[in-house]
């Protein structure tokens, strides 16, 4: 019998319950969402069902929600059972103030440098983790270069025309 994402999603929900939420099914791949403590939970059962076998993470990021206030940083899992040729899209949310999740890079080694930019980008950071720490900026840098937490354009520019910019009235300022 192949395995569907009806099959998946029976079986999460009788070992998980109303614990997982957000039930999508986007182009096809089964997407849901739990709190930030189970992740290490689901993602083992994920692992460990005979039935399901996702053994394989095919990528780990974060997402920026900064009007979502209690849960501004999504972590998002994609995983992958390669018998079956399936793909599945996990998310757990995690308030900016405290972006702690555990680590998964006891069960899935590729997480280990998947963490590692989530964390150089993003700045969530993975409980147990054996070396988390930048990776592609600086160490100096004392902010997250993907958080949305900046202006998306110089507010001082002078030599702007705002019909350019898709804003009201005609006032360029460097014409005098």
């Amino acid at each position: 019998m192949a395995l569907t994402n009806e099959i998946i999603r029976e079986k999460l929900i009788e070992k998980f319950g109303e614990e997982l939420t957000s039930w999508e099914e986007p182009y096809g791949m089964l997407s849901f969402s739990s709190d930030k403590n189970l992740n290490l939970k689901v993602l083992q059962f994920l692992y460990d069902e005979s039935t399901l076998q996702f053994r394989f993470l095919t990528d780990l990021c974060a997402v920026h929600y900064p009007d979502n206030a209690g849960k501004e940083l999504a972590v998002v899992y994609h995983l992958h059972n390669l018998k079956e040729n399936i793909r599945l899209r996990y998310k757990i949310y995690t308030p900016i103030s405290k972006p702690d999740v555990f680590s998964a890079t006891a069960l899935y080694s590729a997480a280990n440098w998947m963490e590692r930019e989530t964390y150089d980008f993003f700045g969530v950071n993975f409980v147990g983790h054996p070396n988390l720490k930048r990776i592609l900026n600086i160490d100096e840098m004392e902010y997250f270069p993907l958080r949305k937490e900046y202006p998306l354009e110089d507010q001082k520019r002078t030599d702007k025309d705002n019909e350019m910019f898709g804003r009201e009235g005609r006032t360029p300022a460097f014409v005098t």
